[in-house]
């Protein structure tokens, strides 16, 4: 099972990514890796960035394990119009989605990298983000999303919410949920019973207000799920949380908001970090990085999320 295939979606058309996993392919890994991706932007980025690469074209329709090459691309060529037309875009980006979803739900395979997209564009505020859209195309109600670093990861309750909506959709049932899904994840795929902390969502967990969330909420779900066996603590202040003498006694720290735990965890490990999909049947991971468009050519784009989610699957 550990050398099932890891499918890739190069994403966006326009971006890093593709400089981003050449680099990472100076590492040798034990699983084949297929590549979902338009050819002519392949090739052509493999030429502006001099690098060489031996290309084992797949048919998508004949796919099997017997016809991959683990020292090269497997390449599953998805067609793309160039007309500077989101609408292409868009359907270039959903075809590449869709055929790695196909490929997963026929068992080929249950390892998924997905390279960015412009969410604004290709979303189109249908889903908070590419968590949501995976999620709903399996039919998957509970899920989280992971920051995870061997240090420590992070995990948001809400994601991409307006500060305004976030006090409005925490309840007690769905932090439970995540922390339940944190626990069997990291037992799962980890290996650990991991030791969750759990952020309060005002400054202080204290308030002005006669209504506090953090004692009306946060730590009733806290006390809830210890309650399962869970090694959980909190709430905690969110703005001592995170330093060296308290982080050091946790494995994860679950905030009530995405900046709240994302932006520490960034400053304190910049691209060493992947962002994981907890609770689909397959293991989804992004690398922690956008499009960058601006990027494209230059050659000096950071490899090493993407490096760290492919050494992650390769694993397992």
């Amino acid at each position: 099972m550990k050398n099932k295939p890891i499918l890739i979606v190069a994403g966006e058309p326009e971006s890093v990514f593709l400089e981003l996993f050449f680099k990472s392919l100076k590492f040798r890994y034990n699983c084949p890796i297929v590549l979902i991706c338009n050819k002519e932007i392949l090739f052509k980025q493999i030429k502006d960035l001099n690098y060489k690469f031996l290309i084992n074209n797949i048919n998508f329709e004949e796919i099997n394990s017997s016809k991959l090459v683990k020292n090269k691309i497997n390449l599953i060529n998805v067609k793309y119009q160039k007309l500077n037309d989101d609408n292409e875009k868009n359907k270039y980006i959903s075809k590449s989605f869709e055929i790695a979803f196909k490929l997963i739900k026929r068992k080929f395979s249950y390892k998924f990298i997905n390279g960015p997209i412009n969410k604004n564009i290709y979303l189109k505020k249908k889903y908070l983000g590419v968590t949501e859209f995976i999620a709903k195309n399996f039919s998957i109600k509970k899920y989280g999303m992971l920051i995870y670093n061997k240090k420590l990861s992070v995990s948001p309750v809400t994601t991409h919410l307006p500060i305004k909506l976030i006090s409005k959709h925490i309840s007690k049932n769905l932090i439970i949920e995540k922390i339940k899904l944190i626990n069997k994840f990291f037992i799962t795929h980890v290996g650990i019973k991991p030791r969750i902390a759990v952020a309060g969502l005002n400054p202080h967990c204290e308030t002005i207000l006669n209504y506090n969330e953090d004692t009306q909420i946060v730590s009733k779900a806290v006390k809830l799920a210890k309650k399962l066996k869970i090694n959980v603590s909190g709430p905690f202040s969110g703005d001592t949380l995170f330093i060296k003498a308290n982080r050091k006694k946790f494995d994860v720290i679950l905030g009530m908001y995405h900046d709240q735990v994302l932006g520490p965890i960034k400053t304190l490990y910049e691209y060493d970090a992947i962002n994981i999909t907890i609770g689909l049947p397959f293991i989804r991971i992004s690398p922690d990085h956008g499009p960058n468009k601006e990027m494209i050519g230059k050659n000096k784009s950071n490899p090493l999320s993407l490096i760290r989610a492919l050494k992650f699957l390769d694993a397992r």
